[in-house]
């Protein structure tokens, strides 16, 4: 028997401002149905049960705000809906003791949820969000069945849980103590110097959280759940804000802790998930409407099959499109030169920056590497001129467009009416190449200060790469962002940027994206915090190398999705690698 949901987007909906076109147009209205009403809020109410699924409300609704989506059959075990017309999970996820499981699906799927939901922080209410579910209703659903255990000691408190949320950016508003507090407090574990070594925490320990950055705080985050004495570890999205090294160290961490307990992680940088993972749950569905989680299966197929969009075992297909990776070229581009630039230096209170001169070249793409804290943005914003060098120059005559690292925007209307008021926008390459790319069509009616922080980062990436412009330059794009929409930021930004005469630089911490968006390199090393070299830009193979030599790791390709992957410390081929001193796979 086939399933019908219906959602009705909250926050892009007008109500009576558009005479509610939807229940006007619906034919089960029209004989007398119920199938459309209004609640006592004003908003219209779609009956799963009447609607014949025609999508007459959904082609009339004149701000998106409607999906009916028509499933040929149940999706699995209904865990929890949000409400009337909301977003609903199917089936969960299970930790396993003794490994590390990954969650890897698009944003809005459902992985918080899952996650929530496991720790105990959120109730399953089997879609019957009018009533609260008992434990010993949600028990007996899952007779039989793994979760029927797992939900009897959560029923009990025989499961000991320790949760990192994904929202890290909140603990100062609840926290007003210093970092050594808030870690000793959560240490039940007796491992306190060991882990804020491992967690580079020695530095920090005294300042207030409030004065933290954010991988300080997110560093702080992992530690404090770490040490926590708990049967499984719930960790969602660790590696934001955190640089490369920083991201294996944790990953490895976390890896060693799961020899004895079970951890369960959410992550969208595929190599990192990679690097951590021994089992994937893949979450499908339709984002903002439904999620469904998959069956348990093995790192590399699993990650696979997510890039594939067919899932083999269950036997669905879940997206149109495979989402490849090509070993590409190496070779330098030999466009016309754009521009050069001087030797430069910035000095601040207690740290310094020193840039080798360099030219950058037309029609290309410049990753941008290093460390956090080792003057990567500083290098932006004095080619961006929000800053100015204490010594060399940058050429003014160029027009320059900037997405900062950290994005917000105090606007009061919608997207729409944003980009609208947006000076010096092409229209045409906005709407050819990034409107539909990035979804920024679903956004064009949500008002911008009600943006998730995904959503405001499409939008503050189509703003940049859309303006009329000679050099782009993005501070880490991939903030917020799932994995396809990372590598369709990739994509559309070679696009926009190939033949055009114009050239972008891309400062990020993901290797998978800087891998695929880059035609050079440039590399920071240095002291974080108290000093920073930049190389000038160079060919990728040689950034790549010397960048993978720094944070001591080695990647090769996956044999059927030419994905970048991070061997593992010490195997065969990482050993091999080392000895040929080709820390990057492409020969």
């Amino acid at each position: 028997m086939g399933v019908r949901i219906a959602i009705v987007d909250r926050d892009k909906c007008t109500k009576k401002k558009c005479g509610y076109l939807c229940q006007k147009a619906c034919p089960g209205v029209r004989m007398g149905d119920e199938t459309v009403t209004v609640d006592a809020e004003g908003f219209p109410v779609i009956s799963e049960t009447l609607c014949s699924g025609c999508g007459i409300c959904v082609r009339k609704c004149p701000v998106n705000a409607i999906k009916i989506i028509n499933l040929p059959h149940e999706a699995g075990k209904l865990i929890f809906q949000y409400g009337v017309n909301a977003f609903r999970l199917y089936n969960l996820p299970l930790p396993k003791k003794g490994a590390t499981v990954g969650l890897i699906g698009a944003n809005g799927i459902g992985k918080s949820t899952a996650l929530e939901i496991l720790s105990g922080r959120l109730k399953p209410n089997l879609g019957n969000y009018g009533k609260k579910a008992e434990w010993d209703e949600i028990i007996e659903k899952f007779k039989g069945q793994e979760l029927q255990n797992y939900f009897e000691s959560l029923k009990k408190k025989g499961v000991r849980i320790s949760y990192k949320p994904q929202m890290i950016d909140r603990l100062p508003e609840v926290f007003k103590e210093t970092v050594r507090k808030f870690i000793k407090r959560n240490d039940k574990r007796g491992k306190f110097e060991e882990a804020i070594d491992a967690f580079e925490l020695r530095e920090c320990l005294d300042r207030k959280i409030e004065n933290l950055s954010g991988g300080e705080l997110q560093r702080m985050a992992i530690c404090a759940a770490y040490l926590k004495d708990a049967d499984v570890y719930y960790i969602d999205e660790p590696s934001s804000y955190l640089d490369i090294k920083q991201r294996l160290k944790v990953s490895s961490n976390l890896r060693e802790l799961a020899k004895e307990k079970a951890v369960i992680v959410v992550e969208h940088d595929l190599a990192v998930l990679d690097y951590m993972s021994d089992y994937i749950h893949v979450f499908y569905g339709t984002s903002g409407a439904y999620g469904v989680v998959s069956k348990p299966k093995g790192v590399r197929n699993g990650i696979n099959e997510y890039l594939a969009g067919y899932l083999k075992e269950e036997n669905v297909r879940f997206r149109s499109t495979e989402i490849k990776f090509t070993a590409g070229s190496i070779e330098q581009k030999g466009g016309e030169l754009l521009f050069p630039y001087d030797e430069m230096s910035k000095r601040y209170s207690g740290f310094s920056l020193k840039c080798t001169s360099g030219e950058v070249k037309k029609d290309e793409v410049i990753g941008v590497i290093g460390p956090n804290a080792i003057g990567k943005s500083t290098f932006v914003k004095l080619l961006a001129g929000v800053e100015k060098p204490d010594k060399g120059e940058v050429e003014q005559k160029l027009r320059i467009a900037y997405k900062p690292q950290y994005i917000k925007s105090d606007f009061k209307g919608t997207v729409d009416e944003m980009i609208a008021a947006t000076d010096n926008l092409n229209r045409d390459v906005f709407e050819r190449e990034v409107k539909e790319k990035l979804s920024i069509s679903e956004l064009m009616e949500k008002k911008v200060r009600n943006l998730s922080g995904g959503e405001l980062q499409r939008v503050a990436i189509s703003l940049c790469i859309c303006q009329e412009a000679d050099l782009y330059l993005l501070d880490e794009p991939s903030a917020f962002l799932d994995v396809e929409q990372r590598l369709i930021f990739a994509d559309v930004l070679g696009r926009v940027m190939e033949g055009s005469g114009k050239s972008a630089f891309v400062v990020d911490h993901d290797i998978v994206l800087i891998d695929s968006i880059s035609d050079r390199l440039i590399v920071f090393r240095g002291r974080s915090g108290v000093e920073g070299f930049a190389n000038a830009p160079e060919g990728k193979r040689e950034g790549m190398n010397r960048f993978l030599k720094d944070v001591d790791v080695t990647l090769r390709r996956d044999k059927d999705s030419l994905r970048p992957r991070v061997n593992k410390p010490g195997s065969v081929l990482d050993r091999e690698q080392k000895q040929a001193g080709e820390y990057y796979y492409h020969k």
